[in-house]
C-alpha cells in the first residue's frame, strides 16, 4: 500500500485519530493529577588519594576513576541501606531505601553524585544527609589497610540539598507526551479502519470491481431526497450536470454498436438506481431523443411515485395479454419521454420477465423509440436484473459510495458477465465532490449567459412535482404509434 493512499485512510477517518488524541490527553492530563509529587535530595562526592609527585597523581587518578565504579555500586548496597535505616528512623525499610537512591558518575572524573527520590520532601533530605554520612564512613572502613592506613579519601562537596519544587510529575512534558503518543496512535487506527473498510470509497475502486470504465459520478446533495429529479431548479445543480455528462458518456461507449435498449441496476436495493433511471431519462428526453422509460422492478416500483404517475395498469398486464402496450404507456412532461409503469403486482416476476412475451416487447419498444431505459431489480436480492439485462444491450451498473462493499459489488458484476451481459459501464452515485470542483461548476453556472428554462409543473396527488403535459407544442404524440404494437 503507496504512502498516497494510506494519507486517504488518514483524511477519510480523521475523526479516529482526533478522539484517539483527545483521549491520551485526557488520561494523561488524569494520571498528572493523580500522581503524588516527587522530590529529589542529592550530595555529591570527591573521591581523592595522598599523592607524592605527578607520577603518583596520575596513577593515582586513574586509579580513582576505575574505583569511582564500585563506590557507585556501594551507595546502593544492602549494609549501607541498613546503617541508614538504623542511624535515621524515617518510616522505611532497607530495601525501600535502596529503591530510592541512585547514583552517577562522569567518565573521566572522580566526581560521585548520589540522589534520593521521595514523594515527602523532609524525608528525602534526611535519608541524604544520613546517606552521606555513612558512606563515608564505609568507605574508609572498607578501604582501611590493617596498618591502619587509607589510601582513599571522599569529601562531600556539594549538598545535600532537597530540591524546592517536585521533579514530577510534569504537565507539559507528560501533556506533550500524550498528544503525541495518541497523534501516532490515531493515526495507526485510522489506517487500520481504513484497510478494514471494504466499501467502495472512490471511483477507481468501483473501476476495478467491476473490470468496466466509469460513465459518471453523481454528486450527493442534501435536497435529493425531497426533489429527487433534474426538473425545476434542481435542473441547474451539479447533481443535473453529473446526469448529462453520463448522458454524452453513454451515447458514446460504442459508436459503431450504440446500446439502445439499456438496463439499469444495482448490487442492492437502495442505491439509487430507480432515481439514476428516471433523471438519465430526462436527460436524454431534453436532448431530443424519443426516450421510453420501462420500470421492470416488479417486486418494488418506484418509478410511478417518482414521476408522479398512475401505476394500475403497466408491463406485467401488457405481458400477461390483458392490454396493450399503447393503451399503458404514459407520456410524462413536454418533453418526449414515455413511460411504462409496472402494473400489477405478480406471483412470478423472474418467470414473466424472462417470457417470450417480454422478449417480443422489447423488441417492439426497440423500433418505437430511440432509447429504451429499464430499470430493473437489485442483482444480488433476486434474479429478476439479470433477465432482464440478458435482453437487453447491454447493462448499467449503479453504486452508491460508502455503502456497497467491493466484494458485493464484484459479485454483481459476475452475475452480468457470466450470462454474457454487456456492462456498459459503472455509475457512482451520491459520491462526495471535492469542494473546489462544486464552487467551479457554481462559478460557471452564476455567470452563464443563457439561463435555463425551468419546466412548468403541477403538485400530483403523490405530493411530486411533475411537468405537466398541456399546452405542448412540436412534439410528436408517440403514444399513437405504440398503440399499433403486437400485444
Amino acid at each position: 500500500m503507496d504512502l498516497l493512499r494510506q494519507l486517504r485512510h488518514v483524511r477519510r477517518h480523521w475523526w479516529v485519530a482526533l478522539v484517539t488524541v483527545m483521549v491520551a490527553l485526557g488520561v494523561s492530563a488524569f494520571l498528572t493529577v493523580r500522581a503524588q509529587p516527587r522530590y529529589v535530595a542529592s550530595v555529591t562526592f570527591f573521591v581523592t588519594t595522598p599523592n607524592t609527585g605527578v607520577t603518583d597523581a596520575y596513577q593515582g587518578g586513574l586509579f580513582l576513576q576505575q574505583r569511582v565504579k564500585s563506590y557507585a555500586d556501594l551507595l546502593t548496597s544492602d549494609r549501607l541501606a541498613q546503617s541508614v535505616v538504623a542511624e535515621t528512623p524515617v518510616g522505611l525499610t532497607a530495601d525501600e531505601v535502596q529503591r530510592r537512591v541512585t547514583t552517577s558518575t562522569e567518565t573521566g572524573t572522580v566526581m560521585l553524585q548520589a540522589s534520593v527520590t521521595d514523594t515527602d520532601q523532609t524525608r528525602a533530605l534526611r535519608v541524604t544527609e544520613s546517606l552521606s554520612a555513612k558512606f563515608v564512613e564505609l568507605v574508609q572502613k572498607v578501604e582501611t589497610t590493617p596498618e591502619g592506613k587509607a589510601p582513599i579519601k571522599i569529601e562531600v562537596v556539594s549538598g545535600p540539598r532537597v530540591s524546592a519544587n517536585p521533579v514530577s510529575p510534569q504537565p507539559v512534558r507528560n501533556l506533550t507526551l500524550g498528544g503525541l503518543i495518541g497523534l501516532l496512535l490515531g493515526i495507526g487506527l485510522a489506517i487500520l479502519r481504513g484497510v478494514a473498510d471494504v466499501r467502495l470509497r472512490d471511483a477507481a475502486g468501483l473501476q476495478r470491481a467491476t473490470g468496466s470504465p466509469l460513465l459518471g459520478e453523481i454528486p450527493f446533495e442534501g435536497n435529493a431526497r425531497s426533489a429527487p429529479l433534474i426538473v425545476g431548479d434542481a435542473a441547474t445543480s451539479a447533481r443535473a450536470e453529473a446526469v448529462r455528462k453520463l448522458r454524452t458518456n453513454l451515447r458514446f461507449v460504442d459508436v459503431h454498436e450504440p446500446a439502445r435498449v439499456i438496463a439499469v441496476t444495482s448490487a442492492l436495493q437502495g442505491e439509487g438506481k430507480t432515481t439514476l433511471s428516471c433523471n438519465l431519462a430526462i436527460a436524454l428526453a431534453e436532448a431530443g431523443w424519443r426516450v421510453l422509460l420501462v420500470d421492470a422492478d416488479l417486486r418494488r416500483p418506484k418509478v410511478d411515485d417518482y414521476l408522479g404517475l398512475d401505476a394500475g395498469v403497466g408491463l406485467t398486464d401488457v405481458l400477461v395479454g390483458d392490454v396493450q402496450v399503447g393503451d399503458v404507456v404514459q407520456r410524462w412532461g413536454d418533453k418526449s419521454l414515455l413511460v411504462l409503469p409496472s402494473g400489477s403486482a405478480p406471483p412470478n416476476p423472474s418467470e414473466l420477465l424472462g417470457s417470450k412475451a417480454m422478449s417480443d416487447l422489447l423488441l417492439a419498444l426497440r423500433e418505437s423509440a430511440d432509447i429504451v431505459i429499464i430499470d430493473t431489480a437489485p442483482l444480488l436480492a433476486v434474479t429478476d436484473g439479470v433477465v432482464v439485462a440478458v435482453q437487453a444491450d447491454g447493462a448499467l451498473l449503479v453504486t452508491q459510495q460508502g455503502r456497497t462493499s467491493r466484494t458485493q459489488v464484484a459479485a454483481a458484476a459476475r452475475s452480468l458477465h457470466s450470462v454474457s451481459v454487456r456492462l456498459l459501464g459503472c455509475v457512482l452515485n451520491m459520491a462526495k465532490v471535492a469542494k473546489a470542483e462544486a464552487y467551479q461548476y457554481e462559478a460557471y453556472r452564476v455567470v452563464a449567459s443563457t439561463p435555463t428554462q425551468s419546466v412548468p409543473a403541477e403538485r400530483t396527488a403523490s405530493g411530486r412535482h411533475v411537468a405537466t403535459t398541456d399546452g405542448v407544442n412540436g412534439v410528436t404524440d408517440h403514444t399513437q404509434e405504440l398503440t399499433r404494437l403486437p400485444r
